[in-house]
């Protein structure tokens, strides 16, 4: 097994099946991306990956650590708790840590933590049954420690690293949430700490003025929160509306109280907004079903919330407990599941797509489904509508699927019920943006418009994906300005885009331009007049043909000419030219078929020689480096020692393009049992073959030996 091979079995194993140099390579690796997402997450505010999916990356880590204590890598990247300060603002070391908490996602877990804490303690089953705890909203905002002396708010941090945050104490005096003196007697010197946060309304009025504005996105409110509070001007900060709960304990001169409820209490005497669902519960049961009173509430609530945090109440026993590693025993918080959650659907809308397909589009109230306030879902098609019988005004289910793409997964039950609920809804026959008939191929799923490219949408969707990121990548030419530049008649084609500089002047009176603005997009445009033959197939919207296709494409092919002329080779069935791309692994008869109708196409044809005049289209090189390269090799039979994706995949790595037919620009024929007919053609037309075991001696010394010759 090479290398890569290895590192993916162990990304694979289960913490309890790795030996102890397997488990230190894994906890290497998890170290380095755990600390890249806290990076991403606590510096940047643009976390790459969901909260669920980093929860599992930590737990596995810990998983491991736990069984094999001696791998974990000194001063690890894991155990940090946020990221560095930014350099950008003043740094403040906290008084006492700002450390994380530990995280569960059932009930069994939960109970977990409750058994390890009275063991800890010492108590009893009965004793365990009465131990008080108080359960408080999680709070998906940005943490931030307030420190106070003499009653008067002087600092304010960010956690940063945990040890030392940012100092962001003029940003903090905006928010109208935070006392500046306190209320009543207090110690000394005292850190008290919460969360900033922005509401749900705020949050979609923040996000429509930023793109009014033409400025970035805000992915959730959690994002939006912290870059409004970091940001280098106070005064941007007191624009936005940040809300803040304060909940815990930093460090005191003096003990304010014996239990956490009572210091939520004196928090709201001193004059700070304390969360109002925070309750103080006897025993781990009434916190089960807290948990699922706030579950059950979480979406109709104006912020967002990713789970309950639970506290023992005793400070005391918290003092007894104390802290194992970056978390402490003493609290735990539960976790939702990501991926799901409940909302209202108001209206059904029928989008069009760059191949013409009708795909129904549900507009929800916005709800927090995995980190990400929704407020679009798809639908899929007209089938999947029918079978849950969705309909306007229902209370449906939502997830993300692949924890990235919002689906409606089905109807409510009670919504069913309802006695004024709307009337089943009926998928339109005809496009809705130019009124062409919508026809249903036999056998398909998806209605799809037949207006072609003189249906706008289509046309629009097409430039859209045209300049996104794996196609042109052209710096400041997205979906606002393609819709904006259609609507003016400045661009109708792709090739339109290399004419924008012909409208210069025009550019720079539209509403929002300015002649740096049109320079630096004219630049960019121009940047990308050269382009490699893989991304200019896949900018041309091939139906199937997306960014992998569009690789294996432009690699058995080389050159924009090449594949040109092959592709309209390739339009009369049974032409060498057709199976030759019938061929290539990947590329299906259906793809193949979408491949050859483009190019037939008048229009498209029209299209590309354009584009071919004014761009640069640069060869696909295949892979230089390994034994195979340049070489084409196809794997027949069944192989016994390894899968056909593992084949495929070390034979790629070697440099070589794997094929699924053999014809004579086939250089190698590897033989599982059973080949059949391939290997007979492989003799039939001299090309070389190997048996399994060849294969695997080939592949064990190709550092060594010669690759196969023709």
């Amino acid at each position: 097994m090479t290398l890569p091979d290895q590192e993916d079995a162990i990304r694979t194993l289960p913490p309890e099946e790795l030996d102890s140099a397997q488990a230190r390579a894994e906890l290497a690796h998890l170290a380095t991306l755990l600390a890249h997402h806290n990076e991403a997450y606590y510096r940047h505010d643009a976390p790459e990956i969901s909260d669920a999916a980093y929860d599992g990356l930590r737990q596995r880590y810990n998983a491991i650590a736990a069984l094999h204590p001696d791998a974990e890598p000194k001063d690890s990247a894991a155990q940090a708790v946020g990221a560095a300060p930014d350099s950008a603002f003043g740094k403040h070391r906290h008084l006492v840590p700002m450390l994380s908490l530990d995280n569960v996602f059932d009930r069994e877990d939960f109970e977990g933590f409750i058994s390890r804490a009275t063991r800890f303690l010492g108590l009893n089953a009965e004793g365990a049954e009465h131990l008080t705890l108080v359960g408080e909203p999680k709070i998906d905002g940005l943490s931030i420690s307030l420190t106070y002396e003499n009653g008067v708010f002087t600092r304010g941090t960010t956690r940063g690293d945990g040890a030392e945050g940012e100092d962001v104490t003029a940003n903090l005096r905006t928010l109208r949430d935070l006392p500046h003196r306190l209320a009543g007697p207090c110690p000394e010197l005292i850190e008290i700490r919460g969360e900033v946060f922005l509401s749900k309304a705020h949050f979609l009025a923040l996000n429509a003025a930023q793109e009014a504005a033409g400025k970035r996105l805000f992915a959730n409110p959690r994002n939006a929160a912290a870059g409004s509070l970091r940001q280098l001007d106070a005064r941007i900060t007191a624009e936005r509306p940040l809300s803040l709960f304060a909940y815990a304990l930093g460090f005191s001169s003096a003990a304010p109280t014996q239990s956490h409820w009572a210091y939520l209490q004196q928090l709201q005497d001193w004059g700070f907004p304390v969360n109002p669902l925070s309750r103080r519960i006897a025993g781990a049961a009434q916190a089960e079903a807290f948990f699922d009173q706030v579950s059950t509430e979480r979406a109709a609530l104006a912020y967002d919330i990713d789970g309950v945090v639970y506290k023992i109440d005793d400070l005391a026993l918290q003092e007894r407990l104390g802290f194992a590693g970056r978390a402490p025993r003493w609290a735990i918080a539960w976790k939702f599941p990501a991926e799901q959650a409940t909302t209202t659907l108001r209206e059904i809308e029928i989008q069009v797509g760059r191949t013409g397909a009708l795909t129904p589009v549900a507009h929800l109230d916005p709800v927090n489904v995995g980190g990400v306030l929704v407020t679009r879902a798809t639908l899929h098609n007209e089938d999947e509508i029918t079978r849950k019988d969705i309909r306007p005004g229902d209370r449906v289910f939502i997830q993300r699927a692949g924890d990235v793409i919002p689906q409606v997964l089905g109807v409510t039950p009670g919504a069913l019920d309802a006695p004024d609920r709307a009337a089943p809804y009926i998928f339109p026959t005809h496009c809705p943006a130019c009124g062409a008939l919508a026809l249903r191929p036999e056998g398909e799923a998806v209605r799809r418009c037949t207006g072609g490219l003189t249906c706008p949408a289509q046309v629009v969707e097409r430039l859209i994906h045209f300049v996104s990121r794996q196609a042109f990548d052209i710096e400041g030419l997205g979906e606002r300005s393609i819709r904006e530049f259609y609507e003016a008649g400045l661009i109708r084609t792709p090739a339109d885009i290399f004419r924008l500089h012909t409208h210069a002047a025009e550019l720079e009176k539209r509403e929002g331009w300015g002649e740096q603005s049109v320079a630096n997009l004219l630049g960019a445009i121009e940047s990308r007049r050269t382009i490699e033959l893989s991304r200019f197939i896949y900018a041309l919207g091939i139906r199937r043909i997306g960014a992998s296709n569009a690789r294996l494409v432009a690699r058995h092919y080389g050159s924009y000419a090449n594949w040109l002329a092959q592709m309209q080779a390739a339009s009369i069935i049974g032409s060498d030219a057709r199976l030759e791309l019938g061929s290539i692994t990947g590329i299906g008869t259906t793809t193949a078929e979408d491949l050859v109708a483009f190019v037939a196409e008048e229009h498209n044809r029209t299209t590309l020689e354009e584009l071919h005049e004014a761009l640069d289209i640069t060869d696909e090189v295949a892979p230089q480096s390994g034994a195979l390269a340049g070489k084409t090799v196809v794997f027949t039979g069944t192989l016994l020692t390894m899968t056909r994706p593992e084949a495929k995949a070390t034979a790629e790595r070697m440099g070589a393009r794997v094929s699924d037919s053999v014809s004579k620009k086939t250089d190698l024929v590897v033989l599982g049992e059973k080949a059949g007919s391939k290997a007979k053609k492989a003799l039939e037309l001299n090309i070389q073959t190997m048996d399994e075991a060849e294969w695997n001696a080939f592949c064990n010394s190709r550092n060594s030996s010669p690759a196969p010759t023709d």
